[in-house]
């Protein structure tokens, strides 16, 4: 069995070896010629699996991405070939809560205000918005939900979301909007530029954009023109439209600007690759014979001892950098991206991303009773023990 994976799918080997012989390629560089003969092919969010992938795959019989996404894959494509098809829902989603609640954090010391201070309107409540809602929910934060094909949903089941509210309630009523929607061109329920020029002009001065989910919900272009003109709303940006060739005017109006990193844990990474491993061993017959816990390493740093005397703020701040600083990812985008040029750059980034873990791999010690610490810290993600 031959099976062809990303070259950024970590522990393919660890994985798929014992199914047959692993061959790696970047992202960008599989092609039909690459799946010629490949029994299985492994990919993540760069590869467009569709029809002209496919031209060669004479024998091709599953395909798996390590992603939640499933917008660069044709589905019906694959249905049609009789190609069995599987994703990572949910995989990196932890990862990418601690993104936002870090570089939220970051703003929120750059500009002087307080989190706890803002109302956070998340529109999408998928795994990756559904757990953001329940984090900042249990930190004592103040949250609106938009999400018209979940509420559909549940009304049809008869049931009812408090909290879910229409777009345009939820851009009247939250200074804080986090995008977590996958891509859907067409239809009723559209996301692409689901934030468009009018709904960019009508974000209230002070506003924060933040977009982790996909690059094309929001209409760059606009955003910039606001970023530029007005100058009175902030920007964190993880996805962007046009990747990796993204618009490098918007890049420098953006406060905080990584390069589709989000989702980059080692947790994450190994949670996905796990995933389409077991998904393979189905569709193949086989057990799965490794198991997640063998592919995580020990975390560099599992223990942080906190004093007394932190502001909740400080101590929530210390404790996320303590695990991932998005400021290192905001500069080595920039630095990358103006060394090598904006592609190269950006691809550069993603290719070469240092460790990181998840919040939950981190466990806080309080040495001192506070009640309302430990509630913070641990709605924020971190298990929390006294000393």
């Amino acid at each position: 069995m031959r099976i062809l994976v990303d070259a950024d799918v970590p522990a393919a080997e660890a994985c798929f070896g014992a199914l047959g012989e692993v061959v790696r390629l970047p992202g960008r560089q599989i092609d039909a010629a690459a799946l010629r003969d490949v029994d299985a092919l492994v990919v993540r969010s760069i590869t467009r699996v569709d029809e002209s992938l496919l031209a060669e795959a004479n024998r091709l019989r599953f395909v798996g991405t390590c992603t939640i996404g499933t917008d660069h894959i044709e589905l019906g494509t694959l249905k049609a070939r009789g190609i069995a098809f599987a994703s990572a829902p949910g995989c990196n989603a932890d990862a990418v809560v601690d993104y936002v609640l870090g570089s939220l954090s970051t703003l929120a010391e750059r500009q002087g205000w307080r989190l706890d201070e803002r109302r956070v309107g998340v529109v999408g409540a998928g795994n990756v918005g559904g757990r953001l809602l329940g984090r900042l929910t249990a930190m004592g934060i103040e949250c609106l939900a938009c999400d018209p094909p979940r509420v559909e949903e549940e009304s049809a089941e008869g049931q009812d979301l408090p909290g879910f509210v229409g777009l345009d309630t939820l851009i009247d009523d939250c200074d804080v909007f986090c995008l977590h929607t996958p891509l859907v061109r067409e239809g009723p329920h559209a996301t692409y530029h689901l934030l468009g020029a009018e709904v960019i002009a009508e974000l209230a001065p002070g506003s924060v954009l933040l977009n982790a989910g996909r690059g094309d919900c929001v209409d760059g272009a606009a955003l910039r023109q606001r970023l530029a003109g007005q100058g009175d709303i902030s920007a964190v940006l993880d996805v962007w439209e046009y990747e990796p060739v993204i618009d490098g005017a918007l890049r420098d109006l953006t406060e905080i600007a990584t390069p589709h990193i989000a989702g980059h844990s080692l947790d994450g990474k190994r949670r996905g690759t796990h995933m389409i491993f077991r998904a393979l061993c189905q569709q193949l017959g086989l057990p799965a014979r490794v198991s997640l816990d063998d592919l995580l390493p020990a975390p560099p740093l599992r223990r942080l001892v906190l004093g007394p005397g932190l502001a909740p703020e400080e101590a929530l701040r210390l404790c996320i950098r303590g695990v991932h600083d998005v400021r290192r990812d905001h500069d080595h985008l920039l630095r990358e991206s103006r060394r090598q040029g904006m592609a190269k750059g950006f691809d550069a980034c993603r290719a070469t991303y240092p460790l990181r873990r998840e919040f939950a791999t981190l466990e806080v010690v309080l040495t001192e009773e506070d009640e309302g610490l430990a509630a913070l810290l641990s709605g924020a993600g971190f298990p929390v023990a006294a000393s």
